[in-house]
């Protein structure tokens, strides 16, 4: 088979996150490493570390098509063998387009395939079920879609209880943090009265300036910091990680973070609740009710700071979370992935 073209179709930016190119640069960079060819199609906004993570690994950023037709000769334009399509925003009918047209279809959905007649389905949320659907479905947490950096920096093994007096808390939502979370966790974490040295990574000007405003009490550091592509680092050096129920699970989960999550959007919902109830993170709840008013948003508040507490002042509570977490996330998904791509491509180029 000659030189395999692939291209992957997301787009990234302060209202969108970036989820979906995260992920879609895990694979890229697994298709690189197999010797494919390799572009992404779509809009990265105001996103200056995203667009440097493209440049360093020199993938081309094209214009992210939009119709059925557009991405079909897009396609065709590139040359393309592969299409990734990462979107909740699409026309569906474009995977069915491009799969008439003679191009290789992944979808990658979170639960709701959307209708698209894709080869190819990725669910890599844990416990992903098998819906009906016309093409393959890669389901659950042993497809996680892992960044190199992700990858290099996984523990050989989980982490030890280890006792510390002032624990080293990292909170992260998201690239840009869409929803606004980081000034409403800050607080229920200080709200624990517990001492802590707190970083938390700010997306956008404007929730720095919120944070700006919240006084830490006594043994409690607030620092914040950009958004960076020392994630990893940040988070293996964390005794506890708080974060959004989104694609940043796995990477936790494959570095073996002990790690509270919120619910911060409906599609994280369903997810976020059986990480929970399988004991792979702690759950904060979501984040409507914690920035809720009166009784019932102070109430919310109280439970997420009496949770934190017990965590923030357990090492062995931290341990079991890490090592579960650890085991479910082994960091090869993307392997899998490609691998099943590169199947279904030699049985396409056989039939064909």
């Amino acid at each position: 088979m000659s030189t395999l073209r692939v291209g992957l179709r997301c787009d990234a930016g302060p209202r969108r996150g970036v989820g979906h190119l995260v992920r879609c640069l895990a694979l890229a960079e697994e298709f690189l490493a197999r010797g494919a060819h390799v572009a992404v199609f779509g809009t990265v906004e105001r996103l200056g570390w995203a667009t440097a993570e493209l440049a360093a690994r020199g993938i081309p950023l094209h214009p992210g098509p939009e119709s059925p037709a557009d991405l079909v000769d897009a396609a065709h334009r590139h040359e393309l063998d592969v299409l990734v399509l990462d979107s909740y925003e699409l026309d569906p009918a474009g995977a069915g387009a491009l799969r008439a047209a003679g191009v290789l279809t992944l979808a990658v959905i979170d639960g709701d395939s959307r209708g698209q007649d894709a080869d190819l389905y990725l669910d890599q949320n844990f416990g992903a079920q098998t819906p009906a659907l016309p093409g393959r479905l890669l389901a659950g947490s042993t497809y996680a879609l892992l960044r190199d950096s992700v990858v290099t920096a996984r523990p050989a093994t989980p982490r030890p209880a280890t006792a510390v007096s002032r624990p080293r808390v990292l909170a992260f939502f998201g690239g840009t943090d869409a929803v606004g979370a980081a000034p409403v966790l800050t607080r229920v974490l200080l709200a624990t009265g517990h001492p802590m040295d707190l970083t938390v990574v700010v997306g956008r000007p404007e929730i720095e300036a919120e944070l700006d405003e919240i006084t830490p009490g006594r043994g409690q550091l607030v620092r914040p910091v950009p958004p960076t592509g020392e994630l990893p680092k940040l988070i293996t050096e964390a005794d506890l990680v708080v974060s959004a129920a989104g694609t940043s699970t796995w990477e936790l989960c494959c570095l073996g973070a002990p790690a509270a999550l919120v619910c911060v959007v409906d599609n994280q919902r369903e997810s976020y609740a059986r990480v929970v109830r399988h004991g792979l993170a702690v759950g904060l709840g979501e984040l409507p009710e914690l920035t809720g008013t009166g009784v019932a948003g102070r109430a919310a508040r109280a439970t997420a700071a009496r949770t934190l507490h017990g965590l923030l002042s357990s090492p062995e509570r931290r341990a079991a979370l890490s090592a579960r977490a650890w085991s479910t996330v082994d960091g090869q998904g993307r392997a899998r992935v490609v691998d099943a791509v590169l199947d279904a491509a030699r049985a396409s180029a056989v039939a064909g």
